[in-house]
């Protein structure tokens, strides 16, 4: 929809008028580019505001309700970019926690957040490595990221999975090929779906670490133990 372009949000951060407008005439403002039900909150820029925007991802607008720019927000003013987007976002995943399948390390030294999809070789991979991870130190927290969608065949067996009883036997299951008890509720899995899409996810898996950083594909064990402890280190 809009260019990501650094040098246009920095203009729109000198540039606005000063002149504040409500939510509710923002979000006016913002069906001219075809988003609704937009999610409106501070931004950690003076003179923005934070735009979540379904599928659209997040996005940021000027307080005036005049201009709007795509992409994420980074604070370079550390030892390295942060990526202040994905850091807001940790915070909606984080609510989600009660809804994920967890295997958690008995020695736990590192937490990651995986979107992931049954019918994805490499997720599956991923999960008949899980005894390496724990052993690791990783805990290991799925969210559903059918890349189909909710509604396809790989959506719907996910959805007998968070419905199931025992999530982790029947996600143990659908990796192994077994089949899975169609079970019906509303299992949460299109607000998984959702986060997924405001994160950028464009494939699984898709590996959030716990300061927001997205790595997509398959890491192995020590690969990702390298990633983590480096950062770790960095952030010292």
């Amino acid at each position: 929809m809009f260019k990501r372009n650094l040098v246009g949000f920095l203009c729109l951060m000198f540039f606005s008028s000063g002149v504040y407008a409500g939510d509710d005439d923002i979000r006016k403002s913002l069906i001219n580019t075809g988003i609704r039900d937009a999610e409106i909150t501070h931004a950690p820029v003076p003179g923005m505001k934070t735009v979540i925007a379904g599928s659209q991802g997040v996005l940021y607008v000027t307080e005036d309700g005049k201009y709007l720019i795509q992409g994420p927000l980074y604070n370079i003013s550390g030892k390295e970019p942060v990526n202040v987007t994905n850091i807001l976002l940790l915070k909606k995943m984080e609510s989600l926690e009660k809804e994920m399948i967890i295997y958690k390390a008995p020695q736990e030294k590192y937490v990651i957040t995986v979107f992931t999809d049954t019918t994805c070789p490499y997720c599956r991979k991923l999960h008949e490595e899980m005894d390496a991870y724990n052993s690791a130190g990783i805990t290991v927290r799925y969210l559903a990221f059918p890349r189909q969608g909710t509604e396809s065949p790989g959506g719907k067996e996910m959805n007998a999975i968070w419905c199931a009883a025992d999530r982790k036997k029947a996600f143990d299951d659908a990796m192994n090929n077994r089949t899975i008890k169609a079970d019906k509720c509303n299992s949460g899995i299109s607000r998984h779906y959702e986060l997924g899409g405001l994160y950028g996810v464009n494939g699984t898996p898709a590996i959030i670490l716990s300061d927001g950083l997205m790595m997509q594909g398959y890491q192995g064990s020590r690969e990702l133990v390298a990633v983590l402890s480096d950062r770790e280190k960095r952030s010292e």
